[in-house]
């Protein structure tokens, strides 16, 4: 379940028009979400609400035979009055997002005049922040987090963490994203141990920023949207665009690489890996897969998911070291259950309006809108009644994870069975409940 602090700030991070999957840090954020889901262990409870546009808190309390909580304060320069965030009207997909991340055409970076703001003849334009503090109790840790667009395709990212046990009191952890669409660079530096890193993704095909893409940029997306006319060579680059991505766009092959060294302890690593992954022109079934190596340590990990429907996505996952021999490997799976007639209920609208998801809306990238018709995946979101997750390994360790929500509350409850031990199969057992408003 998602918390409520990443839900707001994801949806800084899509105000601002900064996309997270483009980045080699997520380049197996797919897998990672079907197989690697966290169990809850104890009772948790979440009490959030975004009271103003700008500012956001959260409560948490956390019973696991001692009682803890945390309290979390979230302030944003950029307003989100649109952000719906009452658990009561959210669709349940809201706080449980699909773990299948389907990739979407790249897009061209803003230019830098949308960024200008000019009053009186003067530029009064400012970089959008966020800023977050969580401190738990009563072990008295602190966390936070201050995040700003420099400019459209690049943004600071600066977190830390203040702990008398950790040593040094705590780290400071700086890193620098450029994201100029067709590659992106993150630059880090961390004061633990004085890590210093740099890794980088490049994506194989047409270049979103290049008039001959056939990419259709923000720009004119304004121009189109208020009614004015395009000009001659926007015209001819939209032409050449709808023939280049009905025939082009359909997946994309990334690969990207990190290294990173610590100063103080004198050693360092790196890992590349690869990543093809369909678009929405394609047809038949979405599916992702990877392969990254780390070549100091001898891991490799080859990895394939599938939404083999609305409701269903399958994970795989296979790691093996070629210096000890050992493998492993992790299956998972997630299905999303309807309510009661959901199924029929969207069928009927479907019939009525005559709409359906045509190939030039997936080519279009509208993430699921239908141009001149009803938003399937939105009222489709709204007839969900809940999430299961499980996973199992080869050692016969699962996990077990069901979302849902009762009335104005949303929940997860999980499990995790080892299968191999005996009385004690059942090692961590949780429930976690949110309530925002």
């Amino acid at each position: 379940m998602l918390d409520f602090m990443d839900y707001v700030q994801n949806a800084f991070y899509g105000a601002s028009h900064w996309n997270r999957n483009n980045s080699y840090g997520t380049l197996t954020a797919t897998s990672q979400a079907l197989l690697d889901f966290s169990t809850p262990l104890g009772l948790r409870l979440h009490i959030s609400s975004l009271s103003t546009p700008h500012f956001a808190s959260s409560y948490t309390l956390t019973s696991t035979g001692l009682l803890s909580g945390s309290l979390s304060y979230l302030y944003t320069s950029l307003q989100l009055p649109s952000l719906p965030c009452a658990t009561r009207s959210l669709h349940l997909p809201a706080f449980t997002p699909t773990s299948y991340r389907q990739l979407l055409p790249l897009r061209p970076p803003d230019p830098l005049w949308r960024w200008e703001i000019w009053h009186a003849g003067r530029r009064v334009d400012t970089r959008d922040a966020l800023l977050y503090g969580r401190l738990y109790l009563p072990k008295s840790t602190l966390e936070a987090l201050y995040i700003r667009r420099l400019n459209p395709t690049t943004q600071l990212k600066i977190s830390a963490v203040s702990d008398s046990r950790l040593p040094n009191g705590g780290s400071v952890l700086a890193l620098l994203a450029q994201n100029k669409g067709k590659w992106s660079t993150e630059y880090m530096y961390s004061t633990d141990s004085a890590l210093l890193g740099v890794r980088g993704l490049y994506n194989f095909g047409p270049d979103p920023r290049a008039p001959e893409s056939g990419v259709i940029s923000r720009a004119e997306e304004d121009v189109t949207g208020a009614g004015l006319p395009l000009d001659s060579s926007s015209r001819e680059r939209r032409a050449r665009g709808n023939n280049a991505t009905a025939s082009e766009q359909v997946s994309r092959f990334s690969a990207g690489a990190e290294v990173y060294y610590g100063i103080l302890n004198k050693s360092g690593g790196m890992s590349t890996g690869v990543r093809f992954a369909t678009l929405p022109a394609h047809t038949g079934f979405p599916y992702t897969m990877t392969l990254t190596l780390n070549p100091l340590m001898g891991n490799l990990s080859s990895s394939y998911s599938v939404r083999a429907g609305k409701l269903l996505s399958l994970s795989s996952r296979f790691d093996f070291n070629v210096y000890s021999y050992e493998s492993e490997v992790v299956m998972g799976m997630e299905l999303w259950k309807l309510k009661e007639g959901g199924r029929s209920g969207v069928d009927e609208r479907r019939q009525h309006l005559g709409t359906k998801r045509t190939e030039e809306t997936k080519q279009a990238g509208n993430g699921g809108r239908v141009v001149g018709g009803i938003d399937e995946e939105r009222h489709e979101d709204g007839d969900m009644a809940g999430c299961l997750k499980a996973r199992i390994d080869q050692r016969g360790s699962v996990g077990l994870l069901w979302e849902g929500r009762v009335k104005e509350l949303v929940y997860s409850c999980g499990a995790s069975i080892d299968l191999r031990g005996g009385k004690d199969m059942i090692s961590g057992v949780g429930l976690e409940v949110q309530y925002s408003s």
